[in-house]
């Protein structure tokens, strides 16, 4: 296009008159300015989009700036380095941006959570370490076991809500991948049509109180139920790192699902909150994976605020609203229908 504009300077202005030339150049310009809008207008359609989500319009996320990033081979993951032998391992283009963690010690490395199955976990996993790895999940929802199945060492909670999803869904995972759900393009090989979280097998069942010893790296599992019945978190003490899956996120935490207990999710979250002076970092499982220990009673204290009414309802969908204390909020059932 630069070329045509200098072919019109050079040419018409001396062989066809001025007024020629600048009707030439005008016109020129205008073609030029509906080809890009155009282009600009169908690349949402070749990544398979109409329409870009509103979700995915705040991102990227400014505090990963902060963050050392470790370069990976697959686009659909971004990996991060939070602490020595820690990765936090991020799908920013799904909706629910889950984040599952590899947490490596001197003989073997734990995932913390397996993701979403969209992409291959496990060759980003081979990239960070070689030692042998040991599955745990912070519970079983289908965006945290997605890639259980390509793991031969899966630890389960022992739970029926655990066996039960150990089966794999269909309905769960189609839900993510609605066109609304991504960001961007999925990864070249994957077939939205026949996604579904496939079956894994649990090799041993883990308890409250339970410690992995990965070498040099000791891990204990702290029960916490209310988001799910099999809901944990995962404490390294000696590093001061608390894992959180579910239980708490920098961002708006689920509380309304079927297999949700309220009164449970109070006394896991207190429990946490006892924590909090021996934590020296929060990380949670979607969004962003870094936090305060402060945060801890803090949210302990907005979901007594909640459950004591003092907080208006926000409505978001049919039977659900979410709720907003400060800078940490919930999506529960909305009043006319909250147990």
């Amino acid at each position: 296009m630069a070329e045509l504009g200098v072919w019109v300077n050079s040419t018409c202005t001396t062989d066809i008159g001025l007024d020629r030339a600048v009707y030439i150049k005008q016109s020129f310009k205008r073609l030029h300015i509906a080809f890009v809008v155009c282009i600009a207008l169908s690349l949402p359609v070749l990544y398979g989009q109409t329409e870009i989500p509103e979700w995915c319009r705040a991102l990227p996320r400014a505090d990963y700036k902060s963050l050392q990033r470790v370069p990976v081979s697959d686009p659909w993951f971004e990996v991060y380095r939070l602490a020595p032998s820690v990765f936090a391992i991020y799908e920013p283009h799904q909706s629910e941006e889950t984040i599952s963690y590899l947490i490596v010690g001197d003989n073997r490395a734990m995932l913390f959570d397996t993701g979403m199955g969209i992409s291959d976990i496990r060759k980003v996993t081979a990239e960070l370490t070689r030692l042998p790895i040991v599955v745990l999940n912070s519970h079983t929802h289908d965006d945290h076991v997605g890639n259980n199945w390509q793991f031969e060492t899966i630890y389960g909670m022992d739970t029926d809500f655990t066996r039960e999803n150990a089966r794999g869904s269909r309905e769960d995972a189609q839900a993510e991948v609605a066109p609304d759900q991504i960001c961007g393009h999925l990864p070249e090989r994957f077939d939205p049509k026949a996604y579904a979280t496939r079956p894994w097998k649990i090799t041993s069942f883990t308890h409250d109180g339970d410690r992995i010893d990965l070498g040099g790296r000791s891990l204990k599992i702290i029960a916490t139920p209310g988001h799910t019945p099999d809901s944990i978190s995962l404490f390294d003490s000696a590093n001061g790192l608390l894992f959180t899956g579910d239980t708490y996120y920098p961002g708006t935490i689920w509380l309304y699902r079927p297999e949700t207990d309220l009164a449970a999710y109070r006394t896991s979250i207190r429990r946490l909150a006892a924590l909090a002076p021996r934590v020296k970092m929060v990380l949670g499982a979607h969004n962003f994976p870094v936090a305060p220990p402060s945060v801890l009673p803090h949210l302990v204290t907005a979901f007594e605020t909640v459950r004591a009414h003092k907080v208006p309802a926000t409505p978001t969908s049919v039977g659900k609203a979410t709720y907003k204390v400060d800078d940490i909020s919930f999506l529960m059932h909305a009043p006319e229908s909250r147990p």
